[in-house]
């Protein structure tokens, strides 16, 4: 055995070949609300337009039975058995059962990559065990499957190329680490899985099996097929390795509970949650961590997977502010946790983590403050969503609406707690209201003292308003570099109506710079940007 072959991972292939017309028998069944009439006898295939014709993309086995294959135009197919069942290809429902799919394999390993359009890997090393090896694992993922009404091939290699290329060929195979050129000599080259011209190619120049193609220089098969198909080929044979991208990032701490029988009840769920977050943080304690981001994920029997995710302002470090932070979560979801026929494992993740910062909290009044806040924040965050509790922080521009970044409260607590504001004066009326309108409204003004004086009076929502004091102009002149040209100058007014209100507008332009396509003048416009409490 060469050292690059030893101690590599260890990853398990799965090709659903059937997946779209599975899919759809599925949900003929769950439609129907009893077995479909027929659905598992009669032939049952899926077309594609490619080259302006219908063509078979999809078929399950009783279409392959009667000698149909992918890429026979559907005029053909139907001259071959009249009475199929013909569906349209919809990838886009292909991806998502195929996500489903790896959302349910997630019980076995976090690694889960898709293999598109109808494959998957799963990275087992060092967790076969916890199924009783490998043989078991892969017995009770496509037994599983089976049952879901999929059909499934499995194949366990050192690199998932070889893995998947076994699949192709025959299911439940396990290649050894190091054995992986002498298991797919004899397979013929389709299984590879390259493109149908190199496979066309490979099949004329008289190479049929994986083995021919191997007895060949490296150099040869390079020049005619091109650099990409040989590394796929030394990858097959165990000569070479590429990563899989799993879907999800690997959370930095995981806990989970396996239940024999499957549980419903909210009162097991919720102990169970508690006594993993007990575990969870012993675990993090080990290391000086706490906790900035949970995942709860319940697994139900029948395959569906939800998860529960709450973010924290700051680490967590107590298994009760967990339970309190799932509890409101949970409270406030619109579509309730769903248990079906019950959870079969709860799996509650860390997937961010940061390290706690040990400060004095006994005469530092401020600490606890600044912790009892950023608590309600999370409970507020937790039930109504982490994009809806903001705080605001000051930028370094004089325009108006770009003066505050709205800013989620959990990611930018400590910042705006400690941004500095322009100070005001005492004793007198705030220069500009406390909340602007998200986009200036349009005003009419009859008339105004040019070139730059304030209105008499204007109309704005179809109500005349009469001008009795008026405060400026402040003059704010627009940042060039990011008008787009457009550079208008503002003079902003504060303006008390005859009824007492007071309004905060602007004119946009100066009287005598704007002209018509005619070349004539034109007034400029004019906007209430605000009002004053």
């Amino acid at each position: 055995m060469s050292a690059f072959s030893r101690n590599r991972r260890r990853i398990l292939s799965l090709w659903l070949p059937r997946l779209p017309t599975d899919r759809i028998k599925r949900q003929i069944v769950f439609e129907s609300a009893g077995p479909a009439d027929n659905c598992d006898n009669s032939p049952c295939i899926v077309v594609a337009r490619q080259n302006n014709a219908l063509q078979i993309s999809a078929l399950d086995n009783a279409a392959a039975d009667l000698g149909l294959e992918i890429g026979l135009p559907l005029a053909n197919a139907r001259a071959i058995c009249p009475h199929l069942q013909v569906f349209d290809a919809d990838e886009v429902a292909d991806a998502r059962a195929l996500n489903i799919i790896a959302d349910w394999c997630d019980r076995f390993t976090p690694l889960v990559a898709l293999d598109s359009p109808h494959g998957l890997f799963l990275d087992i090393t060092g967790c076969a065990h916890l199924f009783d090896g490998e043989a078991a694992l892969m017995r009770i993922i496509c037994d599983a499957l089976t049952r879901q009404g999929f059909a499934v091939s499995a194949g366990i290699a050192s690199t998932s190329v070889c893995a998947r290329t076994m699949t192709r060929y025959a299911t439940g195979q396990i290649i050894a680490d190091g054995e992986e050129t002498e298991a797919v000599r004899p397979l013929p080259v389709f299984t590879l899985g390259a493109e149908d011209a190199i496979t066309r190619g490979l099949r004329r120049a008289g190479l049929k099996t994986i083995g021919d193609v191997a007895s060949r220089a490296r150099h040869e098969i390079t020049a005619r097929f091109g650099a990409d198909f040989t590394v796929l080929l030394e990858q097959a044979l165990g000569q070479g390795d590429a990563p899989i991208s799993p879907r999800k990032p690997l959370p930095d701490y995981i806990v989970e509970k396996r239940f024999p029988e499957p549980v419903a009840t909210e009162g097991v769920i919720a102990s169970t949650l508690s006594r993993l977050a007990q575990t969870l943080v012993t675990a993090m304690d080990s290391q000086g961590k706490g906790a900035r981001r949970l995942e709860a994920s319940f697994f139900r029997t029948d395959g569906a997977v939800r998860t529960i995710m709450v973010d924290t302002g700051q680490p967590v470090t107590k298994p009760d502010v967990m339970d309190r932070l799932f509890r409101e979560r949970l409270d406030a979801l619109n579509d309730p946790l769903d248990p079906g026929f019950g959870f079969d494992l709860i799996r509650l993740a860390a997937s961010r983590t940061e390290i706690v910062v040990q400060q004095q909290r006994d005469l530092d009044a401020n600490v606890h403050d600044n912790d009892e806040l950023a608590a309600l924040i999370d409970r507020i965050a937790a039930r109504i969503g982490g994009r809806r509790v903001v705080v605001h922080l000051p930028q370094h521009t004089h325009i108006p609406e770009r003066a505050v970044l709205a800013a989620p409260a959990q990611q930018h607590l400590a910042v705006a707690m400690r941004a500095a504001w322009p100070a005001r004066v005492e004793g007198e009326p705030p220069l500009r209201p406390l909340r602007l309108f998200e986009k200036p409204e349009p005003i009419k003004v009859p008339f105004a003292t040019v070139p730059d004086g304030p209105p008499h009076q204007f109309t704005w929502r179809r109500a005349e308003h009469a001008v009795v004091r008026v405060e400026g102009p402040e003059r704010v002149a627009m940042e060039w570099w990011k008008q787009d040209g457009q550079t208008l100058t503002r003079d902003y007014f504060r303006i008390e109506d005859e009824a007492g209100l007071r309004f905060w507008i602007y004119r946009d332009g100066l009287y005598g710079e704007l002209v018509t396509r005619e070349g004539a003048s034109a007034p400029p416009n004019w906007f209430v940007h605000g009002l004053f409490a």
